[in-house]
Order: structure tokens, then sequence, then C-alpha cells
């Protein structure tokens, strides 16, 4: 396994500053998007990048740590809205300045704020981690501030959503919108022994949140309650003034430092994506390859473009409903989900790694500094390349 500096040639990207405002690098607690964080900006450094990841005491994440070692990229914890200036300030002489959706405190006033860095020497790039809500708000408003702010920045990213989004955000006028999907970090991620104590035939691990519980009980609970023979397991927050049918053991909050060992106790893991994502597509969560990287099987809700990322059957099963996962379960040996669960770990490992998304990244970036206006970003079977087209 590789560590250290990627080589990636001469450019004059490779001492740049990357100041990033973001919801937390440093804990997963109500906060789905720290993996998919860790893994670009981990990789992004060994790239060559300094990173300035700057997140706000809120949520009691600070309590709930969960990656100690962060040593590639400077974590700066702000206490109250009143750090922003100086922040801002900080921000300003970097080379790249990026906010995410979501931060969780101050996020119209940061979606304005950052843009004051926009300079020759500095390009803004508004990253967002959870497109479907991001445009369904500018839909439902008419007169929303943001709408007015995307031809302001420089291009923006995303978590996934494919050409859905990639329209969308075409139409409120981006410059430039280039989906990075998530990824898997073998380093985190990976095969352990199992824990006897979490044992089962079923996992599912994802908070309770208002767009997601509906699919969780259509999903999860009914293939529990139709299957009262095997046992099931749910982790996440939220989950514990829920009924649940009695096969089910809810195991609380899980940090990142367990997500492998529930991985890899469970007979299959099942992925289910929120009901904007779902109905957006092309938009794999950090889970999907979490379970990837442990070389479990895995099911996930059925989404519009998941056989670009795995090839179902052979590297993943999909369930259109509950009796679909409860089949899966009962149909296929222990030898059959090995087997589908080490060729999903072997196609991650091949298209679809963080330090693959970090390359990605690092191109796109390349294209904003470039001089060359004829840059754009042009849909692959999967994400985005760069390719040269006429204007």
């Amino acid at each position: 396994m590789r560590t250290g500096k990627i080589s990636v040639g001469e450019t004059s990207l490779r001492t740049k500053n990357i100041f990033v405002f973001g919801s937390s690098l440093t804990s997963t607690y109500w906060n789905g998007a720290a993996t998919y964080y860790r893994g670009i900006y981990k990789y992004l450094h060994r790239l060559g990048y300094r990173i300035i990841f700057a997140e706000p005491a809120i949520y009691s994440r600070q309590d709930h740590r969960d990656s100690s070692n962060i040593d590639y990229a400077e974590v700066r914890v702000y206490q109250s809205p009143n750090d922003i200036p100086k922040l801002i300030n900080e921000a300003a002489h970097a080379q790249i300045v990026i906010k995410h959706s979501g931060v969780g405190a101050e996020d119209e006033r940061l979606e304005r704020e950052v843009l004051t860095c926009r300079s020759p020497e500095t390009k803004v790039i508004f990253w967002d981690v959870d497109a479907p809500a991001t445009l369904a708000r500018v839909e439902a408003n008419l007169s929303d501030p943001f709408r007015g702010l995307v031809p302001q920045y420089d291009t923006v990213f995303t978590y996934g959503g494919g050409p859905t989004v990639v329209a969308h955000y075409d139409r409120l006028g981006a410059r430039l919108c280039v989906p990075i999907y998530n990824g898997l970090d073998p380093e985190t991620h990976h095969p352990v022994p199992p824990s006897p104590g979490l044992a089962c035939d079923l996992a599912f691990v994802g908070h309770r949140l208002p767009d997601r519980e509906a699919r969780v009980e259509e999903f999860f609970l009914r293939a529990a309650s139709q299957a009262p023979d095997l046992s099931f397991v749910l982790g996440g927050e939220g989950w514990g003034e829920k009924k649940l049918p009695s096969n089910v053991r809810w195991i609380g909050h899980v940090g990142s430092d367990r997500h492998n060992f529930v991985n890899c106790s469970a007979r299959m893991v099942l992925n289910i994506n929120r009901d904007s994502m779902a109905k957006t597509g092309f938009s794999p969560p950090t889970r999907i390859f979490e379970a990837a990287g442990a070389g479990v099987c895995l099911i996930t809700d059925a989404w519009e473009g998941i056989e670009r990322f795995f090839a179902p059957e052979a590297e993943i099963l999909i369930a259109r409903s509950a009796r679909d996962i409860v089949n899966h379960l009962k149909r296929l040996s222990a030898a059959e989900a090995s087997n589908i669960g080490s060729a999903m770990l072997k196609r991650a490992l091949s298209e679809h790694t963080y330090e693959t998304r970090a390359r990605e990244v690092h191109a796109a970036l390349q294209t904003l500094f470039s001089e060359e206006t004829s840059s754009r970003f042009q849909p692959d079977a999967v994400g985005y390349k760069l390719s040269q087209v006429p204007v």
C-alpha cells in the first residue's frame, strides 16, 4: 500500500493552499460527510496541497471526535460566528477557497462572504455535498439568495448526482459543475476479523433523518419483520425511541473506528439512500464504499446509475423491496455472498479509491488555473474527465 506523496508530475498546483469551510473533519457524529472529506483531503494533501479545514463547534461533535490522526490537514475549530471574519481573512490568502454545503452554522453568510476572497490569484468553489436538497430549496424559493451567488463561484463541485445535477446547476448559471463521487480509502476501510458481539445476518448504519426514515421502515424494518428467524443490527443516531422488531438490535452511533467491525461481522450489509438521493440517482453514499472496503456482500436499494459503479449480482445486490432483501439473504450461501463482496472490493480498489477522486479534483483545479478557456469536463462512464471541446 502506497503512502506519502503521490507523483503527479510538474504542475503549478503542487504547492497550492486550499482553505475549506465544512461541517467537520474530526467527527462523524451527525455528520455523514466526514468519511468523504477525510478521503478527498487526505489524498489531495498527498498530491502536494496544503489543506486548512475550518469547522464550527456545534452539535457536540467535539465531544465525539473519532479521528485523532489528521496529519493531512490543519483543522480550525471555531467557537462562534464572531470568528468568521478572521477565518475569511485567512482564507483570502489561499489559492483555493472551498465552501461546502451543510456546514450547519451561518451557511448563507459563508456562501456570500467566501466570494469576497475571489481574485486573479484565488479561486472560490462551492462544493455541494447534498445537491438534491440544495436544488430543491432554491426551486421552492425563487428569491433564495443562493441563486444569485451560483454564477459568481469559479466552479461547483458536487458529492454526486450525475447528469441531472450538472444540468440543474447549468440552468442556475454555474460556470462549471463537476461531480466528485464518494470513494474508498483502503487505509481506513478494510477487512478485519469479525466481532462476535456484532454478528448478524444484515446490518444497516445510518442516522434517523426525515427523508430517510420511511425508506428504512420500507426496506430494513419490514425485511426484519418478514424474516423473524434472521438477526439484524441497526446503527446510527436517533433510533433509540423507535419501535423496532424483536430481531433488530440498535447499537447507537457507529464512529469511523467501528465501521470495519460492524461491516465485517455481518453476513450482508444494507445501503439505503435518502429519498432525495434515490430520486436523483448517481449518488453512491460513503456507506457503499465503506462496505466495499470490508469486502462484505452489499445490498442496496435501487436507483439510477448504480450499475455504472458496480455490476449488479456480480459485485452488488439490488433490492426494490423488503421481499427482495429477504430473498437475497435466504438464497445466497456464505460462499456466494463472500464472492460478491470480494468482487466489489476488487472493483473499488481498481476504479473508486479516494486517490482516484483526488486526481479528478486536481484535474478540475488545473483547468481553473489554466489559460485554456476551452477546457470543459465531459461525462465518461461514471464520473467526469478533462477533455477539450470547442467553445
